[in-house]
């Protein structure tokens, strides 16, 4: 009987077939990496020619404008009698009045502990958020400015 020697052959080409596609794959890469590496160089020195342009050209300085508040905004006014209860009588403008009145929520702990957006309000509070027993803190504002003249 005669040994067949054909198939080692096919097995010896197919490893020689396998070597050479792992050959193509590895010079592949390095093109890759190596196109790569050039893409770097290429905006490294796009980012070095900005910054000279930027050294070249300094921007002018813009003074910033420094906001001034709102005269009537700032105006003072009087509460009524029943707001007058909580921030007191005296006439303050509107931010004022809001600083005065959350001095006073925390102080007696009026925050809903579930709903912290929420004022619970208590006998004074009530009389000046129209008799609501609950009040979001957004509308608050809003209760608050009929009681201001």
């Amino acid at each position: 009987m005669a040994k067949k020697k054909a198939p080692r052959k096919k097995k010896a080409a197919k490893k020689k077939v396998a070597k050479k596609k792992v050959a193509k794959k590895k010079v592949a890469k390095k093109k890759v990496a190596k196109k790569k590496v050039a893409k770097k160089k290429v905006a490294k020195k796009k980012v070095a020619k900005k910054k000279v342009a930027k050294k070249k050209a300094p921007k002018k300085k813009v003074a910033k404008k420094k906001r001034k508040p709102n005269a009537a905004f700032m105006r003072p006014l009087t509460p009524s009698a029943d707001l007058a209860a909580v921030i007191g009588s005296k006439p303050l403008p509107r931010p004022q009045v809001a600083k005065k009145l959350w001095a006073y929520i925390k102080k007696h702990d009026l925050q809903d502990a579930n709903n912290r957006r929420m004022i619970n309000a208590d006998a004074k509070l009530k009389v000046v958020f129209g008799g609501k027993r609950q009040v979001d803190m957004f509308k608050m504002t809003a209760l608050v400015s009929k009681h201001l003249k």
